[in-house]
């Protein structure tokens, strides 16, 4: 990302609501019946899990594959040196996007892109853009047109 700063462009942030809730297991997984929806006459049942759940060890990697798997089908192209960042070129640019769990930080050299972008993510997870990115994994980011601060003041 510094190479977008670099450039001059600047640094959006996006969240995915319920990210987990989006994974498709690939395997089979099963859990008991949860309280409150335990059959009575059938006591020795387990559920079958079709989707992933906050907690699965398989969680992340169900999220990530479905994510993966619409930028790419929308057009973006994977890095073969980082599975998280993914890479579109347009007509009158690129945007790139890095994704970490359920946060989304998204660069590019047209503020028309993140519009774009929305849309398109929006048709099919639940998204929240939360604007130019200003805190990210307990660290603050104060961005110029040719800087980019990193501060850690609350553990000062």
């Amino acid at each position: 990302m510094l190479w977008a700063v670099a450039k001059g462009w600047s640094l959006h942030q996006m969240d995915v609501k319920n990210v987990f809730f989006h994974g498709d297991l690939q395997e089979e997984v099963y859990m008991e019946q949860p309280l409150g929806y335990v059959d009575q006459t059938h006591l020795n049942l387990f559920c079958r899990l079709k989707k992933a759940l906050y907690g699965l060890k398989q969680a992340p990697k169900a999220w990530l594959d479905k994510m993966g798997w619409y930028l790419v089908t929308s057009g973006f192209q994977t890095s073969n040196t980082d599975f998280s960042l993914y890479v579109k070129k347009i007509d009158h640019g690129i945007i790139i996007i890095v994704i970490y769990i359920d946060d989304l930080i998204v660069t590019r050299n047209s503020d028309v892109d993140i519009f774009d972008l929305n849309k398109l993510l929006k048709q099919k997870f639940e998204m929240k853009d939360l604007g130019e990115l200003c805190y990210f994994l307990g660290i603050e980011v104060i961005q110029s047109p040719k800087k980019i601060w990193l501060l850690q003041r609350q553990y000062a």
